[in-house]
């Protein structure tokens, strides 16, 4: 005799797991008998009422997710101390290197002053003189100088 090694031949095709003759030709007529008589429609219950609270109830939720955020991001803040003073302008010695430079001065800072607006401003703002500006390249020394090490700025 020959032994064959395929496994389902040795322990058989049968599970044990049968379903009877006839079980499914006679089953929608005994699924529709085991369930219970359909209620009329207006004999069901009406739709509960939903109150105040069950309307507002998503919105106070996100309202409430935002404040435990803003809460988060504020206690983090304490937490990692002060940062760098940023109106101190020692803190950006590109700015103070770009500042003391003319050339820079000349052409980024100064394109932007419209000197019409700057006239009328000296004449009609809160100066109290009558006398008339004028505006000559001449007549203004625009160079600042910012030095790195004073302490009085």
């Amino acid at each position: 005799m020959k032994e064959t090694n395929d496994i389902l031949d040795k322990i058989g095709r049968r599970d044990g797991m049968t379903v009877p003759e006839g079980y499914f030709d006679s089953f929608i007529s005994r699924m529709s008998e085991s369930l219970p008589e359909a209620a009329p429609a207006d004999i069901l219950a009406p739709e509960p009422r939903r109150s105040f609270w069950h309307k507002v109830r998503p919105y106070a939720y996100m309202a409430a997710m935002f404040a435990g955020i803003w809460c988060m991001m504020k206690m983090f803040g304490i937490l990692s101390g002060p940062g760098p003073d940023l109106t101190d302008i020692r803190n950006y010695p590109g700015v103070m290197t770009a500042l003391n430079d003319a050339a820079f001065v000349d052409d980024y800072l100064y394109p932007g002053v419209d000197q019409y607006d700057l006239i009328e401003e000296l004449h009609f703002g809160d100066d109290d003189s009558d006398e008339a500006f004028t505006l000559d390249d001449d007549a203004f020394d625009y160079s600042v100088d910012f030095d790195l090490n004073d302490d009085s700025i």
